[in-house]
C-alpha cells in the first residue's frame, strides 16, 4: 500500500493517539539516514540550520532564503518520504515576513512549520527571552494562516510563554492562537506536566514539545516530542576528529569512524544512479 504524502501524513500523526519523536536532520544524507532508520517524521531547528549553513551560534542570523534553500535539500533527498517539520523561527520579520516564510516553505516542499512569539531577533539590551505582544503574534499567524495554500500545510504556533511570563500569560496565549486557527501548538520549555495538561484541555490542540523536562504522553495530547538534536554535534565532533587526526600525520587507512561501502551506496542512492546510467547512457 503506498504511502500517504508527507503533509497527509504529518496531519494524520497530529491526528494520532501516540508521541512521534522526529529525526533531527540538517542535509540531505542525514535526511536519508533518519528515513531508512524508520523515523515517522524529520525535523530541521533552527538552531541547526545556523550550524549547518553558517556555522554560527543560534543567533537568528540566517536569511528566509538560505533556510528554505536548505529545507528544499532536505526534501529533495527523500522525495515523497517522512514529512519534515521545520522551525521557521519568528517568520523571518513581520507579519509580511511571516506570509512570505510560508510561501518559501510550501515551495520546498515542508510539510509544516513553527512560527514563535518570540522577539527575534533579540533586541537592544534585552536579556534572556522576550516575547512579542500578543496582538503582534496573532498578526504574524493570521498572515502565515492567510498565505496557505495547499490546507494540508501545518501551520504549529509555538510560544516560550511557560518560561518568559509564566503559565497563566501561555494559556491565554495559546487559547488566542487557537482561536486564530493554528493547527497545533509548540510548547517550549514546558516543564510541568500540569501545564500541558491545561493548555490542551483549553484549546482541544495537539501539542508538541521541545526543550521540555515534563515526559511526553499522548493522554495529553502530546503528538510530537523533539530529543535535541544530536546527529549535527555528532558530525561536527567526527569532522573535527577527523581532521584533527590526519593533520596528526596519522595516515588515513587508521581512521575507524568511516563508513562501509554498502552505507555510502545506500544514503547516496548510488544503486539508482547506476540503473540509470545504464538506462539512459548506454553503461
Amino acid at each position: 500500500m503506498p504511502l500517504p504524502a508527507p503533509r497527509a501524513a504529518f496531519r494524520a500523526l497530529l491526528a494520532g493517539g501516540r508521541v512521534v519523536h522526529p529525526g533531527s536532520v540538517f542535509d540531505p544524507l542525514s535526511a536519508r539516514a533518519a528515513t531508512d532508520l524508520g523515523f515517522e517524521a524529520l525535523m530541521f531547528a533552527g538552531s541547526v540550520a545556523s550550524l549547518a549553513i553558517l556555522g554560527t551560534p543560534d543567533l537568528v542570523s540566517i536569511t528566509l532564503t538560505e533556510f528554505a534553500e536548505q529545507c528544499r535539500r532536505i526534501t529533495r533527498a527523500v522525495p515523497g518520504g517522512p514529512p519534515l517539520l521545520v522551525d521557521a523561527d519568528h517568520g523571518y520579520g513581520n507579519a509580511h515576513g511571516a506570509a512570505r516564510t510560508v510561501v518559501e516553505l510550501e515551495a520546498a516542499g515542508v510539510s509544516a512549520m513553527t512560527l514563535e512569539d518570540t522577539d527575534l531577533p533579540q533586541p537592544y539590551g534585552a536579556k534572556g527571552t522576550t516575547l512579542l505582544p500578543l496582538e503582534a503574534g496573532l498578526g504574524k499567524l493570521r498572515a502565515a494562516l492567510a498565505a496557505r495554500t495547499d490546507p494540508n500545510f501545518v501551520i504549529v504556533a509555538r510560544t516560550s510563554a511557560l518560561a518568559a511570563t509564566g503559565a497563566a500569560d501561555a494559556l491565554a496565549r495559546c487559547r488566542a492562537y487557537a482561536a486564530a486557527g493554528a493547527d497545533a501548538l509548540f510548547l517550549a520549555g514546558a516543564d510541568r506536566r500540569e501545564d500541558v495538561v491545561a493548555i490542551h484541555a483549553a484549546t482541544g490542540l495537539p501539542v508538541i514539545l521541545g526543550g521540555s523536562k515534563a515526559e511526553p504522553r499522548a493522554e495529553d495530547g502530546v503528538r510530537v516530542a523533539l530529543q535535541g538534536h544530536q546527529p549535527v554535534m555528532a558530525a561536527m565532533r567526527a569532522a573535527y576528529e577527523t581532521l584533527a587526526h590526519l593533520r596528526a600525520g596519522n595516515p588515513p587507512a587508521s581512521l575507524a569512524n568511516q563508513p562501509d561501502a554498502t552505507l555510502v551506496r545506500r544514503l547516496t542512492r548510488a544503486d539508482d544512479y547506476a540503473k540509470a546510467g545504464r538506462e539512459f547512457l548506454g553503461l
